[in-house]
């Protein structure tokens, strides 16, 4: 006779199905619980003084999370990782665990819309200063160095202009001035680009981009180079409690099972596309790193194993031709986010980088007309057919806002190409 078979009705809807012996799952199963259980008063007490190793509450460790961020640590070749609520948890505690008051801080001017908001708008509120620029140009971040500044924080490629930061350089700049290199590599993923190898201290990501890769999962990461890192950063993201929980770990870490593969096809397709859109006569300039005429092509090759599946374009005539591209795609997309097995088309200066302003996003080259392409893993001929479509559609507003007469003279560009990453013709940037 069982135990359950002497236990009342409340106490079987509590604990029936429960089996309480080890066995092997070939995948990491999901530990959907709050808190867990300890043996005995004193194994509870070991566990909080940190003499023994387990689980207490979610919030400060789980199984199913745990084994996500073992994964991450492991592809980005760091420690330990921490996974988190979202993108900007993971960017905001990353920085906010190393900047106090009185803190400086040098900041990529071409990343994600929310990170220049935050660094420019809330942590000077907390007290912390810093200088937003092109960390492509190590001169500019050369003389935006102070001797107050603690972190210098990398976006590359940029988003959305695609423009290259040299890490191995940079990083022995901020480590001349006893600062910490922080690298977002969430366009790239561990697969194309290892920050660590290239000096970096610590890796951020958002996971609801590649990593993830199915558009169904909000989550973000750290990734430390040392065991104290992890240390600090965990004791302040269990105080935060932006955590990601054990559910959307669970669809990460399915997720990144798959990456190599589909980043391999998200480079193969995006490389495709932008070969087209580099020809066609209604785009004006295009940002790839898989383009010989992008300016950092070569520094690209070195630092990165692949050009990744994001593409920057500008179409002829401006922001109306733009908006003309994205009303009329039928299979692309039309949202914000990337990094899916979709492929989704949106404009940054009115979407993701609104928030920015205008003035950031002049100083980071993110123009009215640029348009950011997300390449999935459809079939490569299926997405030049629907962008031909798209853009032949743009055709008849284009030629009124730019005085294209069609026959393929071009006018003077209504929209100027990002300087950083072009020459300004249709067979640069």
């Amino acid at each position: 006779m069982s135990t359950h078979d002497t236990q009342s009705p409340e106490t079987l809807a509590v604990h029936a199905g429960v089996d309480r012996y080890e066995f092997s799952p070939v995948v990491p199963p999901i530990y959907q619980v709050s808190t867990f259980s300890f043996r005995d008063a004193d194994h509870g007490a070991a566990l909080f003084a940190g003499t023994e190793r387990g689980y207490i509450y979610s919030r400060m460790l789980n199984p199913t999370v745990q084994a996500l961020e073992n994964c991450l640590a492991t592809l980005e070749g760091g420690v330990r990782a921490l996974a988190c609520g979202s993108g900007m948890a993971a960017i905001y505690t990353a920085l906010t665990g190393f900047l106090r008051a009185g803190d400086h801080l040098v900041c990529s001017d071409a990343v994600y819309g929310p990170t220049c908001t935050l660094v420019e708008q809330e942590l000077p509120r907390l007290g912390i200063e810093s200088d937003v620029v092109d960390t492509s140009d190590l001169d500019a971040v050369k003389r935006a160095m102070r001797p107050r500044t603690k972190v210098v924080f990398v976006e590359t490629p940029g988003n959305p202009t695609l423009v290259i930061t040299d890490l191995e350089k940079v990083a022995a700049l901020a480590h001349e001035h006893d600062a910490l290199l922080i690298v977002d590599n969430t366009f790239m993923s561990p697969i194309l680009q290892q920050p660590f190898a290239w000096g970096a201290d610590l890796v951020v990501h958002s996971l609801t981009k590649f990593l993830n890769g199915h558009a169904d999962v909000v989550g973000g990461a750290i990734i430390t180079r040392e065991e104290a890192q992890y240390g600090m950063l965990r004791s302040k993201l269990n105080l935060l409690g932006g955590v990601l929980p054990p559910l959307e770990s669970f669809l990460v870490h399915r997720g990144v099972k798959t990456l190599a593969l589909r980043m391999a096809r998200h480079c193969e397709n995006a490389q495709k596309v932008a070969d087209f859109l580099e020809s066609h006569a209604q785009v004006e300039w295009v940002a790839f790193p898989g383009l010989k005429s992008h300016p950092q092509y070569e520094l690209g090759k070195r630092q990165m194993k692949g050009p990744g599946g994001m593409i920057s374009f500008g179409v002829r005539g401006g922001l109306a031709a733009g908006k003309a591209v994205m009303n009329a795609v039928k299979l692309c997309g039309l949202a914000v986010s990337l990094g899916g097995v979709e492929t989704l088309i949106q404009h940054p200066a009115s979407m993701t980088h609104a928030t920015m302003g205008a003035e950031a996003r002049k100083r980071a080259r993110i123009t009215d007309g640029l348009v950011r392409l997300s390449v999935g893993i459809e079939n490569a001929d299926d997405l030049i057919a629907d962008l031909d479509q798209a853009l032949a559609a743009s055709w008849s507003g284009a030629r009124g806002a730019s005085g294209w007469d069609g026959q393929g003279e071009r006018a003077a560009p209504t929209d100027v190409p990002p300087p950083a990453t072009g020459r300004g013709s249709r067979a640069g940037v």
